[in-house]
């Protein structure tokens, strides 16, 4: 057994939010995070190394306990996690499946210890749901920061309904407004009486048409949050393949050619917040 993991998952962008339905569908980003885990004999506890916010710190160490409870290694060790991230904190860029699944790999490694994919996913969704940071379970946004490409989820089931490679090259410009936004927050019963428009998004994807699928989750959302759209018709405007709000926002990501990538982020230039130029990202999770 090593004492010291590390585990590297990516972010992602929403494709279909799940909230509504149950169902949902989202786009593995090529921003990192990387979680460090330092096994402490003799100390049950686990504590966290980050400057992210208490929720997620929170989150951090449930995630943790989640692993060394599984293999019955709770009364024998604590840990030290130190996370480091690129993916901006409350904005719907998925940083708590991100992180969560990165402690989960970063522990494992650490004992020792093999676990299936699903295994991963499920140990990282549950951390969530233990410490109240989603609302869904997020499993279509653990999945796709897990498996990277497109992914659709059931939710409910945690079940992976389709996943598929996106073409590499591809462009995701993400705007990143100022403002914080976090999911435990939001008020369900204001999308509910869209459940039927969310479920004509989530087919698209099932059917492979995803930026169609983005555009029209993003336009519901962000009329439901009351959030402007004309962020998303400046980027369909400039080239898009397809654009919206990702989870509850307030971030929205644009999914376009390389060659259209600069005149998006040029035309979110005046706005306030920083404008991201990332691109697709299809590599699974690994252990460092």
């Amino acid at each position: 057994m090593s004492d010291l993991g590390s585990g590297l998952v990516h972010g992602a962008v929403s494709i279909v939010n799940a909230i509504s339905i149950g169902r949902g569908a989202a786009l593995g980003i090529d921003l990192e995070t990387v979680a460090e885990v330092l096994l402490v004999e003799d100390n049950r506890d686990v504590q966290a190394v980050t400057d992210i916010p208490s929720e997620d710190t929170k989150l951090v160490t449930s995630a943790a306990q989640e692993v060394l409870k599984k293999y019955d290694e709770g009364a024998n060790f604590g840990a030290k996690v130190t996370i480091q991230s690129e993916i901006p904190i409350g904005k719907g860029l998925k940083s708590s499946s991100a992180a969560a699944s990165a402690v989960v790999i970063g522990t494992l490694c650490a004992l020792d210890k093999k676990a299936s994919d699903q295994e991963i996913v499920e140990m990282g969704v549950t951390a969530a749901r233990r410490a109240g940071v989603t609302i869904t379970g997020a499993y279509d946004d653990a999945s796709a920061c897990y498996f990277g490409g497109a992914v659709a989820t059931d939710n409910r089931e945690m079940s992976l309904l389709k996943r598929t490679k996106i073409e590499e090259d591809l462009s995701v410009i993400i705007y990143v407004p100022e403002d914080t936004m976090y999911t435990k927050d939001f008020d369900v019963g204001r999308i509910k009486p869209f459940g039927s428009s969310v479920e004509s998004a989530l087919e698209l994807a099932l059917k492979g048409e995803y930026w169609r699928a983005m555009t029209l989750n993003g336009l519901i959302h962000s009329s439901v949050l009351s959030i402007s759209t004309e962020p998303v018709v400046e980027a369909m405007t400039h080239g898009a393949l397809g654009c919206g709000l990702s989870g509850t926002g307030p971030a929205i990501a644009a999914v376009a050619f390389p060659e259209n990538a600069k005149e998006i982020a040029d035309s979110w230039s005046s706005l306030l917040g920083e404008v991201i130029v990332t691109k697709v990202n299809n590599d699974s999770a690994r252990c460092l």
